[in-house]
């Protein structure tokens, strides 16, 4: 039995400050003082308790990348976060593309015992782009996002042939990759005036906006589900905007970096701070950052992109693109969402648990709700050092942060616990 005692509590219908007793993997009692012998018990002082939060964007690097980070230490690093589930991308060595892989990555997780993992599978086969991945055998494994992360299908024709099929899956979504190759180029960082001033080519917002453009198109004539990747352009924002306005099935994602960072960040081109998409303008960010606190856009996912030291190591021009964020986004997503304890739990944990479709996930604290929770200090500073993930490559290591997770509980079992005091 799990006693948490002084807890703020988000239940369905309020935020409440109470006493919520767990046994098993269910919560038992919200408001009732139980007796308490043998059980453990914890003093939230007036932290927030909710439902766990959930990740639709991972990369676990596992199989093939495993130096990087591998689906224990990926699990360790979420839990470290305030994650009870996540959806890992299917851009690994080899691509997940068929049921038999998706299913032994989740498999794996399962056996480590620390959060829902689910993976994504790829939309098309080994990632190439020129046709359809095995659609049928990943989805009687339980994958419900299909994306290429990390490349767009390129060819119109072939993703509205996708677009066709999924639609008659139930819950199924598709999640292209927002990037058009021809308009990126080699681009490194946003195509703007701190690409200028270092000489170094730019990454236009052009080639995310033509993409989500034609993605939207696609389904709306479909009719299939959309999800729109790491949302980084204002304009984009007013696509999704008029889609649905239109009727589109669409949902959105931002990442905490882009809600928190802007290009002349990167004045001193620390390879820490290279992502896709790079980080934009102060117009895009307060867009933004407007649209998630409106429900425009709908979830935060982290895009969680672990690379090893030495690949980061290089001049900014050499360095892989991506940063990890697991550890660290509570506190960056809580700040831009003026600490509201509802808008946090909707954005984190109930919107991408609905988007993903995991029943255990993102539901209110109430008696005979799975015990999928997670305790954060929103008041509290903290300043990121070592991270538990593999991976080092954090844009927000060594900054002072406020807002700490303290317990995360996976299916009435602590998955994490900060020891920092």
């Amino acid at each position: 039995m799990i006693v948490i005692r002084n807890a703020r509590v988000l239940r369905s219908d309020r935020i409440e400050q109470s006493t919520v007793v767990i046994e098993g993997d269910t919560i038992q009692t919200v408001g009732e003082e139980p007796a308490v012998n043998g059980a453990r018990v914890i003093d939230a002082d007036g932290a927030w308790l909710g439902p766990g939060l959930v990740d639709l964007h991972v990369h676990f690097r596992d199989p093939g990348q495993t130096w990087k980070e591998d689906i224990e230490t990926g699990s360790r690093a979420a839990a470290a976060g305030g994650y009870t589930a996540v959806v890992a991308m299917p851009n690994t060595q080899p691509p997940i593309d068929d049921g038999e892989r998706a299913r032994a990555v989740m498999e794996r997780a399962t056996a480590i015992g620390t959060l829902d993992l689910r993976a994504a599978g790829c939309l098309t086969r080994d990632r190439a782009g020129t046709e359809m991945a095995d659609f049928d055998s990943m989805y009687s494994a339980g994958v419900r996002i299909f994306s290429d992360d990390g490349d767009a299908v390129p060819d119109a024709g072939l993703l509205r042939r996708i677009m066709m099929y999924l639609g008659d899956l139930p819950g199924a979504v598709v999640a292209d990759h927002a990037e058009d190759r021809s308009l990126a180029g080699n681009g490194h960082l946003h195509d703007g005036v701190t690409a200028a001033r270092h000489g170094i080519e730019g990454l236009p917002a052009v080639a995310e906006d033509v993409i989500v453009a034609r993605d939207l198109e696609l389904a709306n004539a479909t009719g299939s589900r959309i999800h729109v990747q790491h949302v980084s352009t204002a304009n984009v924002v007013g696509l999704i905007r008029q889609a649905r306005e239109r009727g589109v099935k669409v949902t959105a994602e931002v990442t905490p970096h882009h809600l928190a960072l802007e290009e002349s960040a990167l004045e001193s081109l620390d390879p820490n701070l290279k992502m896709y998409p790079p980080l934009r303008d102060a117009e895009d960010r307060e867009a933004l950052a407007e649209a998630l606190a409106s429900g425009l856009i709908d979830a935060v996912a982290t895009d969680h992109a672990p690379h090893a030291t030495a690949e980061k190591d290089v001049p900014f021009e050499e360095a892989p693109r991506g940063v990890i964020g697991l550890e660290t986004s509570a506190a960056v997503v809580s700040s831009a969402l003026g600490r509201d304890q509802a808008l946090f739990f909707d954005r984190m944990s109930v919107a991408p648990a609905r988007i993903a479709g995991l029943d255990r996930q993102g539901i209110a604290v109430e008696p005979g709700s799975p015990a999928n929770l997670v305790l954060f200090a929103p008041e509290r500073r903290w300043t990121p050092g070592a991270f538990a993930s593999k991976s080092q490559n954090s844009p927000f290591r060594g900054l002072e942060l406020t807002g700490k997770v303290m317990t995360t509980i996976y299916e009435g079992r602590i998955s994490h616990e900060d020891g920092s005091g």
